[in-house]
């Protein structure tokens, strides 16, 4: 049995997280340039203002107006306008690929990690440093462990790290996250 996700640090945000793959994709796409609660929240934040959440109306829906419910208060992003259309990119790609069945990147034909990190880094907004660390989410949180999973990861899929939002289960791992990414951001700009 997988855990209930504590990501979005808002037990209905992290409910829909939990059971709703689709959801759970959007949140890591939105998972850049704002705090990771605030991505993880944005999947809710949409589902309440459509009614639901649904990979096929997220598709369906008027560019313009889709772009406008992400940007309604508080907005779903620091830029609700471009991460709609990725978004809409996204629900169109799953339906297109996998006949809007999200689970299907990691479980059609008993895929091996690396080639769900291909399918992964295929998506429309994910490059391979998020494929990466989105493989190593499925595997430590959503038991979705394909043979290889963790080399395919890489660094985010080692066991007991603190590096990325695959890593947070609570309050307390995610400071110990956001301490291990400010140091490595100290360390990159060259200081001590």
């Amino acid at each position: 049995m997988t855990r209930t996700l504590c990501l979005a640090q808002d037990s209905d945000a992290d409910a829909l997280l939990s059971s709703d793959p689709f959801a759970l994709l959007c949140g890591m796409l939105l998972d850049q340039q704002v705090p990771m609660e605030k991505a993880f929240k944005g999947p809710r934040d949409i589902a309440e203002r459509m009614g639901g959440f649904d990979v096929r109306r997220i598709a369906e829906a008027d560019p313009d107006e889709f772009a406008a419910l992400a940007s309604r208060t508080p907005a779903i992003h620091r830029f609700p306008g471009s991460m709609a259309k990725r978004l809409q990119a996204l629900a169109h790609h799953l339906i297109e690929h996998y006949d809007g069945r999200t689970e299907e990147i990691w479980t059609r034909d008993e895929p091996d990690g690396a080639t769900v990190l291909t399918r992964l880094t295929a998506l429309p907004g994910f490059g391979e440093q998020k494929a990466r660390i989105f493989l190593a989410l499925l595997g430590k949180q959503r038991d979705v462990r394909p043979t290889g999973w963790r080399e395919a990861a890489g660094a985010y899929g080692e066991e007991g790290s603190r590096r990325s939002v695959a890593d947070v289960v609570d309050a307390a791992s995610l400071g110990e996250v956001r301490a291990t990414k400010q140091a490595a951001k100290k360390a990159a700009k060259g200081g001590s």
